[in-house]
């Protein structure tokens, strides 16, 4: 199928990435958020990243003004009625984003593809929610949405093959590399990074050296661009946990238990760039 219009329910950093680059692409975008703050900083930033491209001649300025006519913004789910693709982009919490899709599916026609960014929550779980799961499937981009040009497309257990096709044709036309995977636990690239993330933490805790020499190490003894704790901090410190407790609970196995340090940075609000303070200070 077609796909030209797209919702995007989740103004963050990745729903308003996704919108974005939609948009680029010439599909018309709806961005669904829970009230207009979310939906106003949302806005902010995708615009601010437009004008970042434009000043370093990578976008020109009236692509980035025909970018910008092409999202619509809202609280109201019912604007989703004639898109033909729904990105849900929430907080990676697998009792949110079911009760999300059900609000999706139940105000979206019923040729609509449904997709998730979750970058941990099983597909098939996900999918149980929904009355056709067939038409259901996992679009898990990377942050930045606009500059990483990975997309992993999951597969569920009754994701039809027409799915898989009609969302891996969009990928490369938003500009992205797919990658088809099989549904489990953290998919392919979060199932080896956030488990190394986790494990420079416990370095850290365990005072082996200071997060710049571990992120140096990495970077020049693993030719690694970004250190694994400045990462973590890229990533938020919130959603490394949450994903590793994903994978304790769903593996059952004491190697994906989270570092402590870990979890007490998060308990005292330190996520990372987007609250300013993680590992490192970024005020």
């Amino acid at each position: 199928m077609a796909i030209e219009t797209v919702g995007i329910v989740g103004a963050g950093i990745m729903g308003s990435g996704i919108a974005q680059i939609a948009a680029v692409a010439g599909l018309n975008v709806e961005m669904i958020d829970i009230d207009d703050e979310a939906l106003r900083k949302g806005m902010a930033t995708l615009t601010s990243s437009l004008e970042r491209l434009v000043a370093k001649e990578k976008l020109g300025p009236a692509m980035r003004s025909e970018a910008l006519a092409r999202i619509e913004t809202s609280t109201d789910y019912h604007r989703l009625a004639n898109v033909d693709l729904v990105i849900e982009a929430a907080t990676e919490s697998a009792k949110l984003k079911m009760q999300i899709l059900r609000q999706i599916e139940a105000s979206i026609p019923a040729k609509a593809i449904i997709a998730s960014n979750t970058s941990s929550i099983s597909i098939t779980t996900l999918a149980a929610t929904l009355s056709d799961a067939s038409r259901f499937v996992g679009m898990h981009f990377f942050n930045p949405v606009p500059l990483m040009p990975l997309v992993e497309i999951i597969r569920g257990l009754q994701t039809s093959d027409a799915t898989m096709g009609a969302i891996r044709e969009l990928t490369m036309r938003l500009g992205k590399s797919p990658i088809c995977v099989r549904n489990a636990p953290g998919f392919v690239v979060n199932r080896i990074l956030v488990p190394m993330i986790n494990e420079a933490f416990f370095v850290l805790a365990e005072g082996v050296a200071t997060a710049e020499e571990i992120d140096t190490g990495m970077c020049l003894g693993a030719n690694h661009p970004i250190g694994p704790l400045a990462l973590a901090d890229l990533v938020g410190l919130d959603v490394c946990l949450s994903v590793l407790d994903v994978f304790a609970a769903d593996f059952g196995d004491s190697k994906y238990r989270a570092c402590p340090l870990l979890r007490e940075f998060v308990a005292a609000g330190r996520l990372g760039r987007k609250s300013g303070r993680g590992v490192y200070c970024y005020a």
